[in-house]
């Protein structure tokens, strides 16, 4: 975990928001960052032929999506000062909620207990932006109510958000920046 959870900042929201070039930009400008689990998790069970995939086994693809935060929490306990990471373990709620799948009390009880800092930023749907690919597949009406469901998750745990700007990239990242402190 985070040596000092107020370091830990999180980036969440739908699909194609911006949110990885967002992340790009401000670890060129050295700050820490942490990588978004799902796409990792898509590229390698596509390259193993997994069946860990959100459009296969979506229970066993959150599952991975939880140890690979939970993983990424341990390893930013190494980095000092602020670290970003591309979705976090509320995440993996989210995510189950909008399957419409039950969400295990072991996933909220990580959400409970490895924190973040209580400042969250969200990234809005954008539909100017948005686009699919390979790992990403899901239309422009699920980055809606992903987004959505990530907002209900995070505000039940307590977490107070800020939306990003629609915006430049640099322009987010002066956002960012100004609201951790760097």
């Amino acid at each position: 975990m985070c040596q000092n959870a107020s370091h830990c900042f999180i980036l969440t929201g739908g699909p194609g928001a911006g949110k990885t070039a967002l992340l790009e930009h401000l670890a060129g400008q050295g700050i820490a960052v942490m990588p978004e689990a799902g796409r990792g998790i898509i590229r390698s069970q596509m390259a193993i032929g997994g069946r860990a995939l959100p459009w296969e086994d979506r229970a066993l693809f959150a599952e991975l999506m939880l140890g690979w935060e939970l993983r990424s929490l341990s390893a930013a306990a190494t980095l000092p000062g602020p670290v970003l990471f591309d979705r976090g373990v509320p995440d993996v709620a989210g995510y189950l909620t909008l399957e419409e799948l039950e969400v295990p009390a072991h996933v909220w009880q990580a959400a409970e207990t490895h924190r973040y800092n209580s400042l969250v930023f969200l990234a809005p749907p954008w539909e100017e932006i948005f686009h699919t690919d390979t790992e990403r597949r899901q239309d422009f009406d699920t980055a809606r109510r992903t987004c959505e469901a990530m907002r209900r998750v995070y505000t039940e745990l307590g977490y107070n958000l800020v939306e990003l700007p629609r915006a430049s990239v640099s322009q987010r990242a002066d956002f960012v920046r100004a609201r951790i402190g760097v």
